[in-house]
């Protein structure tokens, strides 16, 4: 018996897992008419269809989802269409000038239809195959799709793969589909006149969800099925205490706070997965720490993880900038940090008290490791004691970084609490 508890412990956690990774659960709950997913298969289904030709731009931030529901509305007609259907992958980053874009349309275009791609054939060899093939596939009633990754960067230069694809769909007798993904919403303003004209300007935006929006999806993604395949008082109690979490006001804090930091789906997904693998075996209930140390590790930290690396001596000179800075003082170097530091020493007698040399030797490993700058590029020829500086630590991280660090002195505490 026991053995089988721990076993729907584990099962839970894993179907959790597995929903996360699962872009169909995620994007496919949504199947309201005014949804991307349904927008988009409704014009591309139509286009198979109707066999007509059609022009569409996805464009969002990255990790709003763009890629995953495009290739969700492709598996649906790839099953519904699968002898209608003919799919070219480009990418901006690969692709962008027009001769290898032909060379490698034309060669996913032979891989399809089970041709010989010549690598020795030239650009305007590739453009007639394309314009060509098109044809061809209109006449046995084939849709080509064609997928424009990082579509901006297609629009840079002379288009003339934009403007050739889209001039050949004005033919009577092509059938194709051009759909350009990018995360600049001025995509379609970045095209020539030439190819404006022949583009459909249909624009799906996917933008970042609301607070709301994140909300649900947050209690779709934890909700676990009542039905037979968990004992029944597990999931409803599981289910419980998973809106508790979710309605509690700790909980909105420090969501709202992930949120601000980066609120796109991608990113949200990443912040759960890490939740539900901190989840507790022993009990098999997610709680409110799962989701505080998923935050806490998924927003990482350069300058914390610096400041744990420090010496105590780079800490010193840290914590005497940071005072320099609250008193105002406008032009600070490694001479009035010096100051600092010996005031500090004289007032509470503290034993780590250094030499000039290797003082100096610490404020330049600060230089080194980008926690302290110089204000200006234009004193090279001043010795690095004279240069004015600058602290790139704001109070809150200095705080965080002297309680996180083990062996800190109890004065630096004190001196950081003082001026907090």
């Amino acid at each position: 018996m026991g053995m089988e508890r721990e076993d729907h412990k584990t099962k839970a956690m894993n179907m959790l897992r597995s929903r996360i990774c699962d872009p169909k659960f995620i994007f496919n709950f949504n199947d309201a008419p005014d949804s991307n997913y349904s927008k988009l298969k409704f014009m591309m289904s139509s286009s198979v269809t109707e066999a007509c030709n059609n022009s569409i731009l996805l464009l969002g931030p990255r990790g709003s989802g763009k890629i995953a529901v495009l290739e969700l509305v492709i598996q649906d007609l790839l099953l519904q269409y699968p002898d209608s259907i003919s799919v070219i992958r480009l990418s901006g980053l690969l692709h962008s000038d027009d001769i290898s874009a032909f060379k490698e349309i034309a060669r996913q275009l032979c891989m399809e239809h089970h041709l010989l791609f010549s690598k020795a054939a030239s650009f305007d060899d590739n453009s007639q195959f394309m314009v060509a093939m098109l044809k061809e596939c209109g006449l046995a009633h084939k849709t080509v799709i064609f997928i424009l990754d990082e579509f901006d960067l297609f629009a840079q230069g002379k288009q003339r793969l934009l403007y050739s694809l889209l001039d050949a769909m004005q033919s009577v007798t092509s059938q194709a589909v051009v759909l350009g993904i990018s995360c600049r919403l001025d995509a379609d303003q970045l095209l020539e006149k030439r190819v404006r004209s022949r583009f459909s300007h249909r624009k799906l935006l996917f933008l970042p969800p609301s607070m709301e929006d994140s909300q649900r999806l947050l209690l779709h993604m934890l909700t676990l099925p009542v039905d037979s395949s968990f004992p029944d008082d597990y999931a409803v109690e599981f289910n419980r205490k998973v809106q508790n979490i979710i309605e509690d006001r700790r909980f909105k804090e420090t969501f709202n706070k992930f949120l601000n930091f980066d609120s796109s789906v991608k990113h949200l997904l990443r912040f759960l997965f890490c939740a539900v693998s901190h989840m507790d075996l022993q009990t098999g209930f997610l709680s409110q720490e799962n989701f505080e140390s998923a935050f806490s590790s998924i927003q990482r930290q350069p300058k914390l993880e610096c400041l744990r690396n420090c010496s105590i001596l780079e800490l010193y000179i840290l914590v005497c900038m940071k005072r320099l800075e609250v008193k105002e003082q406008s032009l600070c170097n490694f001479n009035s940090v010096m100051k600092e530091y010996k005031s500090i020493h004289d007032s509470f007698r503290t034993s780590d008290y250094h030499a000039r040399n290797v003082c100096l030797r610490a404020f330049e490993h600060l230089i080194h490791r980008e926690l302290v700058c110089f204000t200006d590029n234009r004193g090279h020829s001043l010795s690095v004691e004279f240069r004015p500086v600058k602290l790139l630590v704001s109070s809150a991280e200095l705080h965080q970084g002297l309680k996180a660090y083990h062996s800190c002195p109890a004065i630096l505490q004190k001196l950081m609490d003082r001026e907090g």
